[in-house]
């Protein structure tokens, strides 16, 4: 295997199943629809859907199986960022290498796009899987559970409570990186196993591996904050320290932060090495995410 050429692969069956699953742009309102698609497909490592198609194939399902879980990930993935970047919350002015969406619109189309994207992933989820009501079911409830108020957005309301918080503490640096990142990391795993029919047991390894991977991707992108470029980001580079936010590296140092993110990774590819199948791909890639540099 070919690791590159499989990542390649993987991420342009994804750009074919944005196109191929989201309303065209000039569908009426024609803004909306514009806006959806220009933070949708403005490239990004499209790490969740790959992960969830990746581990369907591990499973011997085919990637068009698993495609419309994978557009679901990646809509909410976007949504998130989308109303992560508006003035309200983070106000930056870069997503991706190029202006954010309220930028490049206004906020409020921004706002809706974030909405519909949001929305949009679960009408897609039922409809792509309409036809198989158990899976429909799990996926849906999954993808819900990993989005709200306990998980994905939860994290973000206590990231925000976190800044210029002087007295932070670990616990609630940990809760943070387990839902605002690690909760949607955790589910493009899971998601993929439920499509690819796997067991309980799998199921359950699938998400401690997720867990792991999602900390350790998050703290990566705490030392980046400090160690990389805004050119190499594709965001506002060392913003964290700007606005006093609590990361791995202001509550632990650098050096710490680096060790607790190795050790993350290994402890996930550990879990999926256990994991049935062919994952020599899954290893790579979390080996690559671990060593990123951007």
């Amino acid at each position: 295997m070919n690791f590159l050429d499989e990542l390649q692969r993987l991420v342009a069956q994804v750009e074919r199943g944005i196109n191929q699953h989201l309303p065209l742009p000039d569908a009426a309102p024609r803004r909306l629809h514009t806006a959806m698609r220009y933070s949708l497909e403005a490239g990004g490592k499209r790490l969740r859907p790959v992960l969830a198609l990746a581990t369907a194939e591990a499973l011997g399902v085919s990637g068009d199986g698993a495609l419309p879980a994978a557009v679901a990930l990646e809509c909410i993935h976007t949504y998130s960022l989308i109303h992560d970047d508006l003035p309200c919350m983070d106000n930056d002015d870069l997503r991706r290498g190029r202006p954010t969406a309220h930028k490049a619109f206004d906020e409020a189309t921004a706002l809706l796009a974030g909405d519909a994207l949001l929305t949009y992933a679960f009408a897609l989820l039922a409809n792509a899987y309409a036809d198989q009501p158990n899976l429909a079911h799990g996926l849906i409830r999954e993808l819900a559970t990993a989005a709200g108020s306990q998980r994905l957005i939860g994290g973000q309301m206590a990231d925000l409570l976190a800044e210029k918080k002087a007295n932070a503490t670990s616990e609630e640096l940990d809760f943070i990186h387990l839902n605002k990142t690690a909760a949607m990391i955790e589910a493009s795993l899971v998601m993929g196993g439920l499509v690819g029919g796997a067991e309980p047991s799998q199921i359950a390894t699938l998400r401690t591996a997720g867990r792991h991977l999602g900390l350790s991707f998050q703290i990566i992108d705490d030392i980046l904050d400090v160690t990389a470029t805004s050119h190499d980001l594709g965001k506002t580079a060392g913003k964290d320290a700007r606005t006093g936010k609590t990361t791995y590296v202001t509550q632990h140092g650098l050096e710490s932060a680096r060790r607790f993110a190795a050790a993350h990774a290994s402890a996930a590819r550990l879990e999926i090495a256990r994991f049935p199948g062919s994952v020599g791909f899954l290893i790579a890639l979390i080996e690559s995410m671990a060593a990123r540099t951007k």
